[in-house]
């Protein structure tokens, strides 16, 4: 079991047809079969083998994905790389995994340049990629078989919580992910055209696979970043139908003035995730693009694949409870919530989010302690606090370490924010517990106002119409803008270490 088969299958059944549009060109099927096959025969004669480590270190575009497939085809190990680490991220990331290789761009050599310990870099699409694939094109390199369990992709966790860690998905991890994909997310037709807006070293490399089985035409919205006007143009001319995005860019489309000259109504299928939607919103994506958003709830070490928030459970009314959940367990998958003892806790109750399926990874990249803490049991812990209601729906309540203790209560930061981004003149909202000689910690609010209007009374004033008192802010703090991760999600722990550094200098 190889997924690298799947780029040759839709070479070999729709080799005619538009695999990538890219910067105004296309590539048809067959033309990136070929050229992942000259990409494998690259890699070989650079002495890499089943089980090495390729480091995909690039902007988007088409050869990244067909990177992806040619590192598969000889049994190699993809390690997709955010294109925005500095040096020193990517001397991490290198070293940690072992990089036999490094596949780069023009934009990120100098970077790659400054880590001397890669052995061999390959700069493409804008290097000498072209002139090294054009030795090997038309010869044959048949995919390298591999046992379902054997290693595909390592997957590099995010850092919110500490040092990231690379998470070992499997070949049957990333079919099973891809064909839940079709089967319970997006529900695609080889017709289709799907589109890449988000980093594919994350959410959209995973989607990349799944719109290849089903052999799709991939739109490749830009290099890097995200336009919110050039999106809204794309999906105009070239009637997209599906992708995947991070809430940060769904706001951007919301609030930009081009989405509503623009034609969008070919849009089916936003599947988003990877941070927190707030209702408020969501009802605006809605009532702008129409019931096209799927949520889902996932973690590298499942990519992409815990629960489902389909398209219809969107438009429950707002005084249904589901409509605050993120749906319920995707196909093949099972969510539980256990306590601190791994015992499951009834329905309504509070606990430790967990999955199991054929998603989950092998474990963490040479960490067998955190791998068998993570994985006690059979299931992946994934540090989210959460519950199931009596439809079985999941409603995250926040991270585990995220949870602020005020006077022994709980309050749940994600509860909190979610009522403050109900009030019209707050833009964002980012909730964490600061030291408190009282309580042990209060909460503070830093908050991204819409409104230039806005004071930290109005702000107070919102929060004791909808919140019990020790839920309440006791401070807000008003900023231009939030920390965000290079994956779009707010860096919690950097908004609190402000407030705690000198208490943890004081240790």
């Amino acid at each position: 079991m190889n997924v690298g088969v799947l780029l040759d299958q839709a070479g070999a059944g729709y080799g005619d047809r538009t695999a990538f549009v890219f910067e105004g060109v296309t590539r048809s099927w067959a033309e990136s079969t070929e050229r992942a096959t000259a990409l494998g025969h690259v890699l070989r004669a650079a002495g890499v083998g089943p089980g090495d480590r390729v480091a995909l270190y690039l902007q988007n575009c088409p050869e990244f994905i067909e990177a992806m497939f040619a590192t598969w085809r000889i049994g190699s190990i993809i390690v997709p790389l955010n294109a925005t680490y500095t040096p020193d991220e990517l001397d991490y990331h290198l070293t940690d995994c072992g990089a036999s290789v490094v596949l780069t761009d023009a934009a990120c050599l100098a970077n790659v340049q400054k880590v001397a310990r890669v052995p061999f870099v390959l700069a493409g699409p804008d290097g000498d990629l072209e002139g090294l694939l054009a030795q090997h094109r038309g010869v044959p390199l048949p995919v390298v078989d591999r046992a379902a369990e054997d290693v595909a992709w390592i997957g590099y966790t995010s850092g919110t919580t500490g040092r990231p860690k690379g998470a070992m998905n499997s070949h049957r991890a990333l079919l099973a992910q891809a064909m839940s994909t079709l089967a319970d997310v997006q529900r695609l037709e080889t017709e289709q055209v799907t589109m890449h807006a988000a980093p594919l070293s994350h959410g959209s490399g995973y989607n990349a696979i799944a719109y290849t089985m089903k052999a799709c035409t991939q739109v490749i919205h830009q290099r890097w970043g995200f336009d919110p006007a050039l999106f809204c143009e794309q999906v105009e001319r070239y009637r997209v139908t599906a992708m995947f995005l991070v809430p940060t860019q769904i706001n951007m489309v919301v609030n930009h003035p081009e989405a509503r000259r623009r034609d969008l109504s070919s849009l089916e299928w936003i599947m988003y995730g990877g941070a927190p939607m707030y209702r408020e919103h969501q009802k605006r994506a809605l009532d702008l693009l129409g019931p096209v958003l799927v949520q889902i709830f996932g973690q590298t070490e499942s990519p992409m694949s815990g629960t489902v928030l389909r398209r219809e459970e969107h438009a429950f009314a707002d005084d249904d409870p589901r409509t605050h959940s993120v749906g319920r367990a995707r196909l093949g998958n099972e969510i539980a919530i256990l306590d601190a003892a791994d015992n499951l806790v009834p329905r309504g109750v509070s606990g430790e989010v967990c999955i199991r399926g054929d998603t989950l990874m092998n474990g963490y990249w040479q960490r067998p302690e955190a791998t068998a803490e993570t994985l006690r049991g059979g299931w992946l812990h994934t540090g989210d606090v959460g519950k199931l209601d009596d439809y079985g729906y999941l409603h995250i309540l926040d991270r585990l370490k995220d949870m602020i203790i005020s006077g022994g209560l709980n309050v749940y930061p994600h509860e909190v924010e979610d009522v403050l981004t109900r009030h019209p003149g707050i833009a964002e909202a980012c909730v964490v517990g600061i030291p408190d000689e009282k309580w042990g910690e209060a909460v503070h609010a830093v908050v991204v106002a819409a409104d230039a209007g806005l004071d930290a009374d109005a702000v107070l004033q919102h929060a004791r119409e909808h919140l019990a008192g020790y839920k309440r802010p006791k401070s807000v703090e008003f900023v231009e803008a939030l920390p965000k991760t290079s994956y779009g999600k707010i860096a919690k722990r950097e908004v609190r270490a402000r407030y705690w550094a000198h208490l943890d200098r004081a240790v």
